[in-house]
């Protein structure tokens, strides 16, 4: 099988086999996603057209197919979103909040995404920022942070959590300084974990979902974690991925005989590669649990970092340099955009235009 794109290979092969055993019961953001994979890069979506600026040897490429749960796709928009991440960064030290829900929680968020999803960002956002405003432990009322969706273990077990990074300081309202934390300590985890269980139930109740749920659930289990992230950008590269991408990467996939599919992974906290064998179908299974209701936002700005906050951010970075009495030395690192090469002579093509395949029959295109 090609290392290419294995992924694509392996729905390829054993995706009919998928639907016909599967396709009644499965959730249309799956068909959709299915269909988007089988059809990348094929004369479904149209053609690109390039034109070499060394040779002006003119060259006609598929185009992708778009669809975010794509393997084949994304690479450009996750590259931008790091940049555009990177520029935006505040100055000064940061953390990483990782909040989690209890295992038995999973079935009923799989089976109520949207609602559940929602109600995860809201709990984890809301249950930070009032800690925040409280000013017990960070000075300053007014906080800004983004967070990030994760529905994947190392495994590709379903195992749904946000991670949020946030500047290790607050503003006030009013127009005031910036208030940093010390680089060792944001939050208290166990009062902030307490909060975070009582708005998740509080809005489940309100999303009628509650009575899906074992009343244990809510004694224990809604662990969160708050380390220290450094300036944040390590944070960012570590989060970069699961933007755009779905559960696994083409290098982790070791091989497939047969139908066992054998993927690779680390245990946490260990660097010795572990490997795991996985009968096509349910690996295919795993994947596609991880495939979002159409239209979900796995990103979320909240704060003084949501561009719709009445708090600029321009002026939150000053506020920042000179609480710091430091220039702004985050420096955005140069990231190189996937460009297409001529293949006769290796330069640089400039894009011309595409056509889409629209109402054209299959012997007219192209």
């Amino acid at each position: 099988m090609s290392a290419v794109n294995k992924i694509t290979e392996i729905f390829r092969d054993f995706v009919p086999e998928y639907l016909e055993r599967f396709g009644s019961s499965i959730p249309s953001e799956h068909h959709k996603a299915i269909t988007a994979i089988l059809t990348c890069r094929t004369d479904v979506h149209g053609l690109l057209y390039y034109e070499c600026e060394k040779c002006g040897e003119m060259h006609v490429a598929f185009r992708s197919c778009g669809n975010r749960h794509c393997p084949a796709c994304q690479n450009h928009k996750t590259r931008q979103w790091m940049a555009r991440q990177m520029k935006r960064q505040l100055p000064g030290h940061h953390f990483m909040g990782t909040f989690t829900v209890p295992s038995e929680l999973r079935d009923v968020i799989r089976k109520n995404q949207k609602k559940c999803y929602a109600i995860m960002f809201a709990a984890s956002s809301q249950a930070m920022g009032e800690l925040i405003a409280k000013g017990r432990h960070v000075k300053g009322d007014a906080s800004g942070f983004f967070g990030v969706l994760h529905t994947w273990g190392r495994q590709i077990q379903y195992h749904p959590h946000t991670h949020y990074l946030v500047p290790g300081g607050a503003v006030t309202k009013n127009g005031g300084p910036w208030n940093p934390t010390g680089e060792g300590f944001f939050l208290p985890v166990k009062a902030l974990s307490a909060l975070y269980r009582g708005k998740f139930k509080a809005l489940m109740e309100e999303a009628g979902l509650l009575h899906l749920v074992c009343p244990d659930v809510w004694n224990n289990g809604f662990n969160v974690d708050i380390k220290p992230a450094g300036n944040g950008e390590e944070c960012i590269k570590y989060l970069t991925p699961y933007i755009f991408k779905v559960a696994i990467s083409q290098h982790r996939i070791e091989k497939v005989e047969g139908r066992i599919v054998t993927i690779t992974y680390r245990k946490k906290g260990s660097r010795r590669i572990r490997r795991l064998n996985l009968e096509v179908m349910e690996f295919l299974r795993r994947y596609l649990q991880h495939v979002l209701p159409t239209g979900f936002m796995k990103v979320r700005y909240y704060g003084f970092m949501n561009p719709a906050s009445g708090t600029p951010l321009e002026g939150v970075r000053q506020k920042v340099m000179e609480a710091l009495n430091t220039p702004d030395v985050i420096i955005p690192p140069a990231i190189k955009l996937d460009s297409q090469i001529c293949k006769s002579c290796g330069g640089a093509m400039k894009y011309l235009f595409a056509v889409a395949f629209i109402d054209l029959p299959p012997e007219d295109r192209g």
